[in-house]
């Protein structure tokens, strides 16, 4: 009879398999899922399970913030919110070379506070600050490369859907993951700027200065920059003090760029009905996924795959700092083929319980916050690395006179950056742990 773990790494080399050939993730993974658990225990099993399993999966409380966040941020989308921060962002360093692409970085950052996903950033930024670089005669390979690397920040700064979902899988607190993610998402935008900078400090022509503004304009752009401003920390600030938890500060997100959109008269009818059916489709997108996810789960854990993982690794003789960088370059692997929900929802509940069993001098709720967060940075990689590059696509699309190899060329010196701070995090984990510890103190 073939031994149980050897059916679990079939079903897994089939899983990649289908998702090579581009079906569906969530397909992929219920049909693998079911067969190779019904393989092991008998579909009598596996359908006794199936009758109960999704609203298990589905009845969870902190599920319920997903569809708060995704609408808030279809909401912002649509109601002018990127324009503002560009153009209070522009205001204040344009002036400066390379400042409008700088500019770009800063507004990505601020559009992902309220957004939340880094593919609505990087769609929604990249079309207002690529006819403005493209204007000030920038580089096509920096300004193309600007726009998707200032995309990802959108999945680490907070609120995160992705960083919801990490924290359902591993059962951390959502709040104390948001907290967590908040320095070294300032630690990227940092380090984009920084590597703006280098670029045209070593070639001036790709990124020239902006256009100065007039008192008026700068008084009027950074007036603009207020109500971004005052929805995250009426969100993100009220759940850190606690005064409610995720779920309603992300309803009182949604009802405040509502009113600021309708206010502004930037918010119609349409668009609310347009926003509502988005947020419809990537929700039953992800609770779909989720629940191929944990069919999955029951799979692997039957075949005994993350268990005998984690006890090849120890036995291995590797460090566990071996071994985490081991995983980050499996990880940086596969965002080469999947997108970052999708790795998420795959590959945590296989690394975790091997993270889990190993010794990294700290408890295990501050494993939860330092491991997802590096996971989640390196997830963001995928979103700019050959050949998907989902980030890389969309700019694509937006700037289709930039060929899509100069595209991939441009972001590479943002993927170097990445890189550094991944290993900073890696080296340093107060980075991320210091604010957690400071608000929980």
């Amino acid at each position: 009879m073939i031994d149980s773990v050897l059916i679990g790494i079939i079903g897994l080399a089939v899983l990649i398999g289908l998702i090579v050939v581009r079906i569906p993730i969530a397909y992929a993974m219920i049909v693998v899922g079911f067969v190779g658990a019904s393989v092991l225990s008998g579909p009598q099993i596996i359908l006794f399970q199936l009758k109960d399993l999704a609203y298990a999966q589905f009845s969870i409380y902190d599920l319920s913030v997903i569809p708060m966040f995704v609408l808030m941020g279809s909401l912002a989308s649509r109601s002018g919110l990127s324009g503002d921060l560009f153009q209070g962002a522009r205001a204040w360093i344009g002036r400066f070379r390379g400042g409008v692409a700088m500019a770009t970085v800063l507004a990505c950052g601020g559009f992902g506070a309220v957004c939340g996903s880094s593919l609505a950033t990087a769609s929604t930024m990249g079309r207002v600050a690529l006819p403005q670089l493209a204007r000030l005669n920038y580089a096509p390979a920096l300004a193309t490369g600007t726009v998707a690397a200032g995309g990802v920040l959108g999945i680490l700064i907070p609120p995160s859907v992705v960083l919801i979902i990490y924290a359902i899988i591993v059962e951390a607190n959502v709040v104390t993951l948001f907290a967590a993610a908040l320095v070294p998402g300032l630690i990227a935008i940092a380090m984009f700027v920084a590597t703006i900078a280098l670029i045209v400090r070593v070639r001036p022509s790709a990124g020239p200065r902006g256009e100065p503004v007039t008192a008026a304009e700068f008084r009027n752009a950074t007036l603009g920059l207020l109500p971004v401003v005052a929805i995250f920390g009426v969100v993100v600030g009220g759940i850190y003090a606690g005064f409610y938890n995720p779920t309603p500060a992300a309803a009182i997100g949604v009802m405040l760029v509502a009113i600021h959109g309708f206010a502004l008269r930037r918010l119609s009818r349409k668009d609310c009905v347009d926003a509502l059916l988005e947020t419809a489709r990537l929700t039953g997108f992800i609770y779909l996924i989720l629940f191929g996810a944990e069919l999955l789960s029951i799979f692997m854990a039957r075949a005994g795959v993350p268990q005998a993982t984690a006890e090849w690794l120890q036995a291995s003789g590797l460090t566990p700092m071996a071994i985490m960088i081991l995983i980050v370059v499996v990880l940086v692997l596969l965002g080469m083929v999947m997108d970052s929900l999708s790795m998420v929802i795959l590959a945590i509940p296989f690394f975790w319980p091997v993270i889990v069993d190993l010794d990294f001098g700290m408890s295990v709720d501050d494993l939860k916050i330092w491991f997802g967060i590096i996971a989640l940075i390196v997830v963001e990689l995928g979103l700019i690395t050959p050949p998907v590059g989902l980030n890389v696509l969309i700019i694509h699309s937006l700037s289709s006179d930039v060929p899509l190899k100069e595209a991939f060329y441009g972001v590479m010196p943002f993927f170097g950056a990445e890189i550094i701070r991944v290993a900073l995090l890696m080296a340093l984990p107060a980075l991320t742990l210091w604010l957690p510890h400071l608000l929980s103190g």
